[in-house]
């Protein structure tokens, strides 16, 4: 199975102009959506029933996980461990697991988090703390690419059910991974796609990386390239969910779109979509 989501629903116009209803019009289109706002914050109980109550019951939510969770932050601020941090992250999101609402957890980790024997040990802490939740792991730092880190790195991933997130980026420097096509987990994997602006994700002499990171247009020569990788995928694990992280620009939708007539797909449970009268 094949699945296309987009990371948010609010900076998407193709979908829907209507403020106070992005959510809904968005859940007429795709059947996920990733959560990145999550990162900087745990949401209220009351949002997670909001979010519950808009959307249709089959479609489904990837959170990104909570920003001292992949230690972009420390925790000692806002908790009194690191275990309790976890347990009133899952906690909140209880609804949506209890649901079957969650496709995964995002833990995407920042450039620093290297392959090292710290690290590896902190991945099997947070299999511990999750319990039995489908979680995505995105790499950042090269070296659990490298020739020698990169059979141990899968190899990781698959003894803790953790979900390969296939990243597509620049191949800046200092803060991109190779795209590694290659499933970890029978279930699920992760096809993550950032654009491929490579001024933006210098860092360096950018002045808003926020609005220029993402800053691409696919070209349909790229998107059928992804189209192949993902039937390839699709031989390996029950699901290919591809995410279109290309925001800046307004892309995202519209190569998602492509994407999904070039694959020949459609997907069930939607919402119903509004009737143009006029």
């Amino acid at each position: 199975m094949i699945t296309i989501g987009l990371t948010g629903w609010g900076d998407h116009p193709l979908l829907g102009t209507n403020k106070k209803t992005k959510l809904e019009d968005y859940t007429r289109h795709f059947p996920f959506v990733e959560m990145d706002t999550i990162f900087y914050a745990i949401p209220p109980e009351k949002n997670i029933q909001s979010w519950l109550n808009k959307t249709p019951e089959t479609f489904q939510f990837i959170p990104k996980a909570y920003q001292s969770m992949t230690q972009h932050k420390n925790w000692l601020e806002d908790f009194p461990s690191e275990a309790a941090m976890f347990h009133a992250f899952l906690a909140r999101f209880e609804p949506m697991l209890e649901q079957g609402r969650i496709k995964a957890f995002l833990f995407q980790f920042p450039p620093y988090f290297g392959c090292t024997k710290e690290n590896v040990a902190y991945l099997r802490n947070v299999r511990k703390w999750m319990e039995d939740a489908p979680i995505a792991i995105e790499f950042r730092n090269a070296s659990w690419y490298s020739e020698q880190n990169k059979e141990g790195t899968l190899t990781l991933l698959k003894e803790n059910q953790f979900i390969h997130t296939v990243v597509d980026q620049p191949q800046t420097p200092h803060n991109s991974v190779p795209f590694t096509p290659v499933a970890t987990n029978s279930h699920l994997t992760l096809l993550r796609l950032h654009g491929r602006n490579y001024h933006g994700w210098q860092g360096e002499n950018v002045k808003n990386w926020r609005t220029e990171r993402t800053l691409y247009d696919y070209s349909s020569e790229e998107l059928e390239y992804f189209a192949e990788t993902i039937r390839e995928l699709e031989k390996e694990t029950d699901e290919v969910a591809v995410i279109f992280n290309n925001n800046s620009g307004g892309h995202a939708a519209k190569n998602a779109k492509t994407l999904q007539d070039i694959l020949g797909i459609s997907f069930s449970g939607l919402a119903p979509k509004q009737l143009d009268l006029f």
